[in-house]
Formats: C-alpha cells, sequence, structure tokens
C-alpha cells in the first residue's frame, strides 16, 4: 500500500463523516429515532425489516452510513499502519479517528438501547446529546489532522508559542461548550417545534425553553474569543495559510450567527437546522486547520525519521 493515494482517501473518511453527522441530525430533527425501536443493531428485531414506516428507513439507512463511516476508518487505520513508518503522525491520527468512531457509535447505541430518542424528554437525553455533539467534533478533528498529516503537514509543536497556546486550547474548549449548547437547544427544537410538547407537561422540555436564549448569547462571547484567538495567531504566524483560515473562519462564525438568527426567526426548520449544523462543523474543522498550520514544527527541529516518509517504508 502507498501514501500516493492515502491524502485524498483521508480527505474524503473526513467528508463522508460529515455527511453522516449530518443525516443523524436529520433524524433526530425528523423524530426518527425510533425508527427500529428499542433494538440494536438489529431493527426492530430484524435485520432488514419487512415492511418498514419512513421512520424506519431513516433511521435504518443513518445505520448503514454509519457502518460505512466505521469501515472507511479501520481502512484509514490499516492502510496508515502500513505505509507510514513507526512514529509518524498519520498513525496516531489514524488509531485517535477509530477511538472516536467506536465511541460515536456506542453513544448511537446507548441512545437507541436507553430510549433517548424520538420525543423522549428524559434529563439523561440532554446529556447524552451534549456528549455525543462533543464526540462528534472530537471525531472530526483527528480526522482533519490525519489528513492534514497525510497532506505533507508538519507535527504540532505547542510549547514555545506564549500566549497563542493557553489562547487556542480555550478557544476549542468554548467551542466544545458552544457546540453541546447548540445540540441541546436543537433538542428544544425538536421537541416543541416537532414533537409539540407542552413546556407545561413535561420539566427538561420548559428547562429547554428558559435557557434557549442562552445559546446566541454563548455564541456571540465565543465568536468574540474567536476573534482574539484568531486575530493573535495571524499576527504570531502571518503565513499564507493561516491568514486563508483566519479568513475562512471569519467568513463562516459570521454567516453561521445570521443563520442562526434565521433559525429561530423561522422557528427551526429542519433544512435550517440541518446547514447551521454544517456551518458548525465546517468552523471546527477550519479552527483546527489553522491551528496546525501556526503550530506546525519549522523544518529544522522536524525529526526527518518520522515526519518524512522513508523511500522503503512506501509500498509493502
Amino acid at each position: 500500500m502507498t501514501t500516493k493515494r492515502f491524502a485524498p482517501f483521508a480527505w474524503g473518511v473526513l467528508a463522508y463523516n460529515v455527511v453522516v453527522i449530518l443525516w443523524g441530525a436529520f433524524v433526530r430533527a425528523t423524530g426518527s429515532g425510533a425508527g427500529c425501536g428499542s433494538h440494536w443493531p438489529l431493527c426492530n428485531g430484524e435485520l432488514v425489516p419487512r415492511a418498514p414506516r419512513i421512520e424506519t428507513l431513516i433511521e435504518l439507512s443513518h445505520r448503514v452510513t454509519s457502518g460505512f463511516a466505521l469501515i472507511g476508518v479501520v481502512v484509514l487505520l490499516i492502510w496508515a499502519w502500513r505505509a507510514y513508518p513507526k512514529g509518524h503522525p498519520v498513525r496516531l491520527g489514524a488509531l485517535l479517528s477509530l477511538i472516536f468512531i467506536l465511541l460515536e457509535a456506542l453513544i448511537g447505541a446507548g441512545l437507541v438501547l436507553f430510549e433517548y430518542v424520538a420525543l423522549d424528554v428524559s434529563v439523561a437525553r440532554a446529556y447524552w446529546v451534549a456528549a455525543h455533539l462533543i464526540n462528534t467534533f472530537l471525531l472530526l478533528g483527528v480526522l482533519t489532522l490525519t489528513a492534514w498529516w497525510a497532506s505533507n503537514g508538519r507535527r504540532l509543536q505547542w510549547r514555545g508559542q506564549g500566549i497563542v497556546t493557553p489562547l487556542l486550547i480555550i478557544t476549542f474548549g468554548a467551542m466544545l461548550i458552544l457546540g453541546a449548547s447548540g445540540g441541546i437547544t436543537a433538542l428544544g427544537d425538536t421537541l416543541v417545534l416537532h414533537g409539540g410538547i407542552n413546556p407545561a407537561e413535561s420539566p427538561l422540555v420548559a428547562t429547554l425553553v428558559a435557557t434557549r436564549i442562552y445559546h446566541p448569547i454563548l455564541a456571540f462571547v465565543v465568536g468574540g474569543i474567536l476573534a482574539v484567538t484568531v486575530w493573535i495567531v495571524q499576527a504570531r504566524f502571518p503565513s499564507v495559510q493561516t491568514k486563508r483560515y483566519s479568513r475562512w473562519l471569519f467568513v463562516l462564525f459570521i454567516a453561521q450567527l445570521l443563520l442562526g438568527a434565521l433559525n429561530v426567526a423561522l422557528k427551526a426548520p429542519v433544512a435550517i437546522q440541518l446547514i447551521h449544523l454544517l456551518l458548525a462543523d465546517l468552523i471546527w474543522i477550519t479552527l483546527v486547520l489553522l491551528t496546525a498550520s501556526a503550530l506546525a514544527q519549522p523544518v529544522e527541529s522536524s525529526n526527518e525519521a518520522t515526519d518524512t516518509v522513508q523511500p522503503h517504508a512506501v509500498a509493502h
């Protein structure tokens, strides 16, 4: 196996996982999470359900596409282990990708088995949704780094970067909190606007409605943190790549804020929710790429034995 086609494959796996994540959001937004009942991995106790309802088809298709995503990451890991030498960061990225996609599968299975789907209004569901969003971001992060390293990106050097390192850590943490908040807010939209549940009938729904205002406020706060971080990173590392990713982050975040306002005004239609999530994923991926380009080790301090693929390690 060679490294020549590995990078395009890694970027393809990342893109495919974004599609799978959006389809999972569609399952939640349409209340189709219970389409296969409380059975997992079987669907309503069958491998292939007979005379399935539309909800069953939606949920089953999500499971199938998720299965292909797992297979893609397994292939990514095997390929990385065979094509890259010991100690190469691509190996680490592929291994972490497998760990996080397995966690993604376990969280998805838990949501089904504990029946935290459809119109369930248990408090535990909100925690599971938040954990799901955080793990999703982490999965996309390591997939992005794997593809970056496979595209001749160098290792990240966190030490000796002054204020940049703590700022980036704070920004990533703030983005994870914002993402979890967005997932919980979307859950409230599903239960109230699409499920028709009266807040007076459910303490959870009442809490989600009462706290809904905090998500846009948090978005503006995180936007401020992101703006400061990007400005400092770009000033400290004024390369073509950091400038490009900085511009993209600015454009994407402004678009996200405008789309969030539109989502509220239109009462969270499913299509707007999916675009909102897509922009959140793209912002996260772009932030990872900005960090990777800014903190890339200088060529002279990189370990050539591990950061450059040796001729004998290219083909097996």
